[in-house]
């Protein structure tokens, strides 16, 4: 069973519980996202998404909305782009997006300015360095929830990290702000996988980074001095 209704000034077709980006991107329209990611459930958590509906008050979050017949929709109304560039905007002044590289390029597509809110506080925290694979530095968290998601349901059923804290003092952790290897985790990278601003990291990649040789981090995993060349 399919719906038909208009998107842009177009009469699309999709089928019967298909979500507005679903839909659009099926018809070659592009909805820019960040939280979402086609290996999490959808939780319309960033808002990125959003497009303006015919008849509805507010804008919609195009990743959970549903299509339905006759509806109408725009995806880049004066009013969509003003939202999603305050979006981007309000990221830009509380996080690090030094190492989001696709949010960055939003954020020129948008013409958002990273001074827009100059006195917003920071959402900063220490890097986080408790095991061999990978380390966190939730300075450059969004929240997004995919890591929590995959290492839940949506993925692994190991429930290793979730939401600490409440309203801006909100943020990934273990239970009981527990080290990594104390929990259940069982190292499979998945968080890292679906993490998009390198919050997560592997660990050799962020050693790299600050400056540590190959050789380096060949002797940290190993936990022995190299044989000097005879």
């Amino acid at each position: 069973m399919t719906v038909t209704f208009v998107m842009d000034g177009k009469e699309v077709t999709a089928q019967d519980g298909q979500t507005l980006l679903d839909a659009a991107r099926d018809n070659g329209i592009d909805i820019p996202t960040i939280c979402f990611h086609e290996a999490t459930t959808a939780n319309g958590l960033c808002r990125m998404c959003v497009v303006e509906v015919e008849g509805q008050r507010v804008l919609q979050p195009a990743c959970i909305v549903k299509a339905g017949t006759n509806m109408k929709v725009q995806t880049r109304s004066e009013k969509v782009i003003r939202a999603r560039k305050t979006i981007l905007e309000m990221l830009a002044s509380t996080m690090d997006l030094s190492d989001a590289p696709d949010i960055l390029t939003m954020m020129d597509e948008y013409g958002a300015s990273h001074e827009r809110f100059p006195d917003a506080e920071r959402r900063e925290s220490d890097v986080k360095d408790d095991n061999p694979m990978y380390i966190r530095d939730y300075s450059k968290c969004l929240l997004c929830w995919r890591c929590v998601q995959v290492c839940a349901e949506d993925a692994q059923y190991t429930f290793a990290i979730n939401f600490e804290g409440r309203g801006f003092e909100t943020q990934i952790a273990t239970f009981f702000d527990k080290p990594i290897p104390e929990t259940t985790c069982v190292m499979c990278g998945q968080c890292v996988g679906v993490c998009p601003t390198g919050a997560l990291k592997p660990k050799r990649e962020f050693l790299l980074e600050s400056g540590k040789s190959p050789a380096e981090i060949s002797v940290m995993n190993t936990g022995k001095k190299q044989r000097k060349p005879r």
